[in-house]
């Protein structure tokens, strides 16, 4: 293999293998700033060894091996006396032909364990919201600040500041990477997937900028679930989770046109809906219900994303049943947003006086003041109800309050509409 060849195959190993290499030195030596530094210099070591020796047949235990005698080192430069440790140290001591296989069992690690720790650890709610998704993003799914900045339209150094804060709040709260137990796992969580489903959205509905979607950050999100619900096979929530963006993710490529205008739901054309990930996204609804975790707030948005995917034409839709769904997730999960898109599941079963009625009872609430999304809703209901100037104003008002320009386009053609 030529020497190029192989940088390629180390970069790419280690692109592959970065998150549970840190995940693994994280729990041993307890900072993720080492653990960062001390999977780096496996790369290091690999990329001055590698063109001569070849690619090994277990990379990722190869460069975890390089790393952990890295870090034993550094504990006997610093004088760590941790009995586990000083065993290992020893052992390299004495025998200069030790395993890899020798070095994971001294360790007792399990990587499986290691790599849920981190994300438990890096999702921990003492961080804020941002922070977590930043952290998240750059520990287990390796993008670069660069590339974090980029997504969430936000200056590198912010990010960079974000994540160092993040990781300052980590070592001085002195949080262990492991994965908690009893009523504080239920609790942490909840928190590790919100950020997931936080880097979702992102994706799915930008927040701002020019594009309406960064399927990118889709795809990471959906790549952290499944990790996530790899490791945890037995959590309905994260099953439910895990579908949802699925299901979600399968409308990507129909939610916006040639131009990169929004196409509503009812508008897209479902023959571009992904089956792949439907179908993958209604498997894992199965296991959670399974589980009987149909009655969580994930699993649940999922049931209601699944009315959608499994039918072929938008006039089909089972509205009704959407709006039953939204009854029951508004007892498990009551949010004003939540009340929003129950008042036009309303209105697409029971007619647009029943959406508006229903609006007009969170119409004071101050979560939605500036929320673009409820008078966009006001706007269809009495477009639909044939009240043209009221929508005209309703729809000038949403665009007025959104930052995404596709988002703001769209409002602002419908309003045209009503003058038509």
């Amino acid at each position: 293999m030529a020497a190029s060849d192989t940088h390629q195959a180390i970069e790419a190993v280690f692109r592959i293998e970065r998150a549970r290499l840190i995940a693994g030195l994280a729990r041993m030596v307890r900072s993720v700033d080492l653990a960062e530094e001390l999977a780096q210099d496996a790369l290091l070591i690999a990329l001055a060894e590698w063109p001569e020796t070849g690619v090994p047949n277990k990379p990722g235990a190869w460069l975890m091996a390089a790393a952990k005698r890295r870090a034993i080192d550094g504990i006997r430069r610093d004088k760590m006396r941790a009995r586990k440790h000083a065993e290992i140290a020893r052992q390299l001591d004495g025998d200069s032909d030790t395993t890899v296989e020798e070095i994971d069992a001294a360790m007792d690690d399990d990587v499986g364990d290691e790599l849920l720790g981190l994300i438990f650890t890096a999702c921990h709610p003492v961080i804020s919201a941002e922070a977590r998704a930043a952290l998240t993003l750059r520990l287990i799914g390796g993008l670069t600040t660069d590339e974090i900045a980029r997504a969430f339209l936000a200056s590198e150094p912010a990010v960079a500041q974000r994540i160092v804060r993040a990781k300052k709040t980590i070592g001085n709260a002195g949080l262990a990477f492991e994965v908690p137990r009893g009523p504080e796992r239920a609790a942490r969580l909840a928190s590790v997937l919100e950020v997931i489903y936080l880097i979702f959205n992102e994706g799915y509905a930008a927040t701002a900028g020019e594009d309406l979607i960064r399927p990118s950050l889709c795809a990471e999100a959906q790549r952290l679930g499944r990790i996530l619900a790899g490791l945890m096979p037995d959590e309905p929530e994260v099953l439910g989770l895990l579908a949802l963006m699925e299901i979600q993710a399968s409308r990507l490529s129909a939610r916006t046109g040639p131009d990169g205008a929004f196409v509503s739901l009812t508008e897209q054309n479902r023959a571009r809906w992904d089956q792949l990930l439907i179908r993958r996204g209604l498997a894992a609804l199965a296991r959670a219900e399974a589980l009987r975790g149909a009655d969580g707030s994930y699993a649940l948005q999922a049931a209601l994303a699944a009315c959608h995917a499994r039918t072929r034409r938008a006039e089909e839709t089972d509205w009704p049943r959407i709006a039953a769904l939204y009854d029951r997730l508004r007892q498990v999960m009551p949010s004003p947003v939540v009340d929003l898109n129950r008042a036009v599941a309303y209105s697409m079963a029971f007619g647009p006086e029943a959406g508006l009625r229903l609006v007009d009872e969170i119409a004071d609430v101050a979560a939605l003041r500036n929320y673009a999304p409820l008078p966009a809703a006001r706007g269809d209901f009495l477009f639909r109800a044939g009240r043209l100037a009221e929508a005209r104003a309703q729809f000038e008002a949403a665009a007025a309050l959104t930052r995404n320009a596709r988002e703001r386009a769209f409002l602002l053609a419908r309003a045209a509409a009503c003058a038509s």
